[in-house]
């Protein structure tokens, strides 16, 4: 399938299954050196653009690649009548054909919150596509009362999304003590507005896709190194959790960041990255031993 641009300059993986995944890359190292691949992978309501911060840190030794979630961002979600087998075999050939098609062999992947599970999913299961794991702020599964939360008084989650939109269900998620990273005021109507750029119908998809989903089974399958950056005041994963977590996945290395709420890649992200960079530069002299 070719690799594809529209009238904005955006880019576009086309899947044989006929859905589009937005993507950004960005490079700014060395051309004649080899460099690995980092491909960055939100949480739920977010897309690529939230990490333009992480950026000017990753891009100047690593080629990166921000990808838009299934109905997140720019990238498609099946239309009603529309054949589309939503499910995890379906979201993680998506990412695997992703980087097929970008000519990619492995990734270090960095995961945020719910796209971390899809990283400890996809280590799992194909463990010879990553070079590392990264997750951060991740759950293992969304317990009901999260799943209550996020209907806001709807029937449930996927519903909350279609009856409210995308900038109403963030709206309401917006009123709820700590959910918004920071105080800066100006960040709020930036934070909707970037959030409106999915439509309500495609956050509704991948919300009923994530109710179900669970990475438990999987994490003592993981045998890759595996970094978890743990947030240590989050409303959606406490830090037993992550430190469970860490039991759980053999040889993997723990980084707890001191901030309030669960998106640290926002509130603390130059610790984020200096942990990550850490990890990835230590990865990189084992490999040269």
């Amino acid at each position: 399938m070719p690799l594809e641009r529209d009238t904005e300059g955006r880019t576009f993986v086309q899947h044989p299954n006929g859905q589009r995944s937005h993507y950004i890359r960005d490079s700014f190292a060395d051309p004649w050196k080899p460099h690995d691949t980092i491909l960055i992978q939100h949480g739920f309501g977010r897309h690529a653009a939230f990490w333009y911060h992480w950026i000017p840190a990753l891009a100047r030794h690593y080629h990166v690649i921000r990808r838009d979630l299934r109905g997140h961002g720019y990238s498609s979600f099946p239309k009603p009548g529309e054949k589309y087998d939503y499910s995890l075999d379906t979201i993680l050939d998506e990412i695997i054909d992703t980087i097929d098609q970008l000519g990619i062999k492995k990734v270090h992947f960095l995961g945020e919150s719910t796209g971390g599970m899809l990283g400890e999913i996809l280590a799992a299961r194909h463990p010879n596509r990553l070079h590392s794991l990264t997750v951060c702020s991740t759950p293992t599964h969304l317990p009901e009362p999260a799943l209550k939360l996020f209907a806001f008084d709807r029937k449930d989650w996927p519903t909350a999304c279609r009856e409210l939109g995308s900038r109403g269900w963030a709206e309401a998620l917006s009123k709820v003590p700590g959910t918004i990273p920071i105080e800066d005021k100006a960040f709020l109507p930036w934070y909707l507005d970037q959030i409106s750029i999915s439509s309500g119908a495609g956050l509704a998809g991948y919300a009923d896709f994530l109710s179900s989903l669970d990475a438990r089974p999987y994490l003592s399958s993981i045998k890759i190194p595996t970094l978890i950056l743990a947030p240590s005041r989050s409303a959606a994963t406490k830090l037993e959790e992550q430190q469970g977590l860490m039991q759980q996945i053999e040889g993997s290395k723990i980084e707890v960041i001191q901030a309030p709420g669960h998106e640290i890649y926002v509130t603390q992200p130059e610790k984020c990255q200096s942990a990550f960079l850490a990890f990835l530069a230590q990865l990189a002299r084992s490999r040269n031993v």
